[in-house]
């Protein structure tokens, strides 16, 4: 019998582990390929690749980022290849089966939950080894019915088959996210999340796990991200992990977890801190909100002070980024009260803080509860909100304005200096730096046309233009350091028009050759040559002290920036003013 078994992932470099661990399990009776591709690619084309593998059968991994792409795929899938079974499962397709099975004729199954135990048996039952009634965890339709079988006891995680060993994936390890998981379920219940669902958390072979790391590393990986939904919830787990991690990896490798950072004991980030290497780790933190009501409306429970000082304490520690997560239109949370959470979550400095927006997944107890906070939201996934009895459309589109220039100013790190300077000293808070920014950008329609490094400073100008009471000199100052800071040669097309002109450069020079201690004793230190010191120096006009600056003031004066290129280092500057 030829099985595929497939799915689309949101990019090239994400990797499927559900199908994986289907594989693994339908062996050694059973030996499925594998079929990934992406949500980008064409459905003719995925159409034709599974049509010229001639299936039997074919499963499809659904998510909400996948389904609407995945529909047309077996809509397509059933016409040119008629007698091929379709069998669809994934966290999408679990809840509100009946709908599915009775809007789409081309799905003859639907595995619900946990699909191991489920996808082995009804290939034996394909395969003449199984009757039908025997298949558990499965539904379908007869005669225009819906038939539901019972689930299979949940699985001991300890005895599944390693997903990690298949030929045909170790080509593609190094250039690809690979997923690990090291327990199954989540103990909270946050009422918008579909891990709430599953009560109780089970744990897989800590021994296998370490195997299966090992194997990894190996073999090339260099991102490896575990999908447990709540990884330190047991202190000893964690604690072991993090020790194995620390002294058994390889070069280049990073870990990606989701922590629940409340929970996170001091002297385990303390460790961290002590023995991590630097960029090993790197941490997921969903805040989500931090207003207390809306919290205790959908179960979670959350003490923010003592996120904030793990959060704190990490960041402190220098050696693990963390990635926070918030989520606009939960219930009871206005305009005014997510502004509130931003700026609560942003006043932490993370490396990256992602806005997202509610989405009423199916089978969370959120989308049942929908009418009671008057929700509207599209019916079609990924199911986002429009609006609540409390945040109206407007109010979204106003926040994703700021989520747009969030991305781009502050998650991608092109301007720190700049940004913190306007969130601190120029603005009332961060959320109406972002906000406004942001709305200025969509109205010039910046959004719908790309950009350059040297665009985004200035649009950044153009908009700081229309602010009132601003020093735009001080700011294109800070702005000209950022923008510099990165470069290890003299950039060609700077995004500013002041320039020195020729004679005054000539006597800055000059005065340079002549004395190079008046750009600091380290610059003398260099011993530059006159040929160097023309081909890889920059002098601009400045109305900063760069050396104030440093110290984290900003303090006006009158004269130049001498900025000194060096390959593999960061630019050399200094004041340059000439008695």
């Amino acid at each position: 019998m030829n099985i595929v078994l497939a799915t689309l992932n949101a990019k090239y470099i994400h990797t499927n582990l559900a199908i994986r661990y289907l594989k693994a399990s339908a062996r050694p009776q059973f030996d499925p390929e594998l079929a990934e591709y992406t949500i980008k690619d064409p459905a003719f084309n995925i159409v034709s690749d599974l049509f010229q593998k001639q299936p039997d059968v074919v499963g499809f991994s659904c998510y909400i980022w996948n389904i609407e792409e995945t529909i047309r795929v077996i809509k397509m899938l059933k016409t040119v290849l008629p007698n091929t079974k379709i069998v669809l499962g994934g966290p999408e397709v679990s809840y509100d089966v009946h709908d599915w099975l009775k809007k789409y004729e081309e799905i003859d199954f639907i595995i619900m939950g946990e699909g191991e135990v489920s996808f082995k048996e009804l290939m034996h039952y394909f395969n003449g080894d199984m009757p039908l009634e025997d298949v558990r965890g499965i539904c379908y339709l007869v005669d225009g019915k819906v038939k539901i079988h019972a689930q299979p006891p949940k699985i001991d995680l300890r005895e599944l088959a390693t997903p990690f060993r298949f030929e045909e994936d170790l080509p593609h390890l190094g250039k690809r996210i690979q997923y690990i998981e090291t327990s199954r379920g989540c103990p909270f219940q946050c009422q918008f999340c579909l891990s709430s669902i599953e009560v109780g958390v089970r744990y897989f072979s800590r021994d296998k796990i370490k195997e299966d790391i090992r194997f990894l590393m190996n073999n090339g990986a260099k991102t490896i991200k575990f999908v447990d939904r709540t990884f330190n919830i047991s202190r000893s787990y964690a604690m072991e992990m993090f020790q194995f991690l620390i002294d058994e990896h390889q070069p280049g490798v990073v870990f990606q977890f989701e922590i629940t950072a409340d929970i996170m004991r001091p002297e385990v980030i303390q460790f961290l801190n002590d023995n991590a290497p630097k960029g090993l780790f790197r941490f997921e933190i969903g805040v989500q909100s931090t207003n207390d009501l809306t919290n205790e409306l959908v179960k979670r429970r959350q003490n923010f002070e003592k996120l904030k000082r793990t959060v704190t304490m990490v960041k402190e520690g220098g050696k693990i980024d963390q990635h926070l997560d918030l989520i606009a239109g939960l219930p009871e949370e206005d305009y005014s009260s997510f502004r509130d959470t931003f700026n609560d979550v942003f006043a932490m400095r993370p490396e990256e803080l992602q806005l997202g927006f509610l989405k009423l997944l199916r089978g969370t107890g959120l989308r049942l509860e929908a009418p009671k906070y008057g929700y509207t939201y599209v019916d079609m996934a990924p199911y986002e909100i429009f609006s609540n009895n409390v945040l109206t459309f407007d109010d979204i589109v106003r926040i994703k304005h700021a989520e747009d220039v969030l991305e781009k100013y502050w998650n991608a790190h092109r301007m720190d200096n700049t940004i913190e300077y306007l969130v601190t000293d120029i603005f009332d808070t961060p959320f109406d730096f972002f906000q406004s920014f942001g709305t200025y950008w969509e109205n010039k329609g910046w959004s719908r046309i790309g950009h350059q490094l040297e665009d985004l400073f200035r649009r950044l100008i153009e908009f700081l233009q229309t602010v009132p009471n601003i020093e735009l000199d001080v700011l294109k100052n800070i702005m000209q350091i950022d923008y510099l800071l990165p470069h290890q040669f003299q950039p060609r097309k700077p995004w500013w028009d002041e320039r020195a002109n020729s004679e005054q450069l000539k006597e800055l020079y000059s005065a340079i050759r002549n004395n190079p201690a008046i750009v600091g004793e380290d610059f003398a230190a260099m011993q530059v040559s006159e040929k160097d010191l023309f081909k890889h120096s920059l002098i601009i006009p400045s109305t900063i002290s760069y050396e104030d600056f440093t110290n984290g003031q900003v303090s006006k004066k009158q004269g130049y920036l001498f900025t000194y290129f060096r390959h593999g280092q960061q630019p050399y500057f200094a004041d340059l003013i000439l008695q």
